[in-house]
This record gives structure tokens, C-alpha cells and sequence, in this order.
């Protein structure tokens, strides 16, 4: 195949992928796949993880996810811990969003370096694996300052959540 033809090709399932409905944008082998990533990542860990996926983001992304962050509860972690994978698939916009226990000790470019590698994934039509590359990453940090303790226990589901309601997919 010439590099012509599968740029075409990546372009029509970026396309095809953005029109789906958010509960429909990863296959059930990719959900299970993301699930297993943010277990992984909290296995030595007391944060939380969350992925949710809407269609459309009208207006400020990080807002929306904040939004959502709050809406998924997330902001009642013990620790104030949790972080949260925002995509909004057909405007082809996301962020990365913690909350501010991991704000207090984490550098100040913590986000942008963790974005800034997940968007050559996503460039590349690697959804999946710029999440997995995404929350392993922040799974590190927060087992450096959080790291798991016997009484800890999950507070968060591991499932994706999906559009504006944060229903579970």
C-alpha cells in the first residue's frame, strides 16, 4: 500500500470513528483493553482514573472536562487524587484533568508532557494507545506520591464512562 493511499485510509477511520456514537468509539476488545490499562495503573497506587468519551464539546475543553470530572464525582477521592481522560470524539478535542491533591505535588508540566505524548497517537489514529501511554504515565507518578496502602480500596468504576450524563459503556 502506498503512503498515499494509507493516509487516505487513516483519514476515512479517523472519520468513520467521529461519526460513531461515544458508546460505540472503541470496540469491546479496546474498552476491555483501557479498563485493564487504568487497573493496571491503580494497582499500586490509592489514585483513580477515568476515561469518558462524548460526541461534541461546545466551547473550552478543559471546562467540560471539569465538568465531567465533577459530575463522575471524582472529586471525592480521599486523597483528592483521581485523573480524568476527556475525549470529545467528533470535534477531535480532549484533555487530561486532576484533581488537586496530584496538582500540589506534581511539576507544573506534568499535563502538557502527558498531552503533548498522547497527541501523536491520536494523530496517528492510535486512540487506545495513546490512552494506555496516557494512564500509564499517570499511574507512575501517582505510585511515586500515592502509593498503595492495605486499607485502600477502589473508589472509582474502571469503566468508560460516555456522553453527557456519564453513563457507563
Amino acid at each position: 500500500m502506498t503512503h498515499h493511499a494509507l493516509g487516505k485510509l487513516q483519514h476515512a477511520v479517523r472519520g468513520l470513528r467521529a461519526r460513531r456514537h461515544p458508546r460505540n468509539f472503541f470496540t469491546s476488545a479496546e474498552r476491555h483493553q483501557l479498563v485493564a490499562a487504568i487497573q493496571t495503573a491503580e494497582r499500586n497506587t490509592s489514585g483513580e482514573i477515568r476515561v469518558h468519551v462524548e460526541r461534541c464539546c461546545s466551547g473550552d475543553t478543559c471546562s467540560r472536562a471539569w465538568d465531567v470530572f465533577a459530575a463522575l464525582q471524582m472529586d471525592r477521592t480521599a486523597h483528592r487524587n483521581a485523573t480524568l481522560f476527556y475525549l470529545a470524539v467528533q470535534d477531535r478535542k480532549f484533555a487530561v484533568v486532576g484533581d488537586v491533591g496530584i496538582h500540589a505535588v506534581v511539576p507544573p508540566s506534568f499535563w502538557e508532557t502527558i498531552r503533548d505524548a498522547m497527541v501523536e497517537d491520536f494523530r496517528q489514529g492510535q486512540f487506545v494507545a495513546g490512552l494506555s501511554h496516557g494512564i500509564s504515565t499517570v499511574g507512575q507518578s501517582l505510585k511515586e506520591y500515592f502509593p498503595h496502602r492495605p486499607d485502600d480500596r477502589n473508589e472509582l468504576p474502571d469503566a468508560i464512562s460516555t456522553g453527557g450524563d456519564g453513563a457507563e459503556a
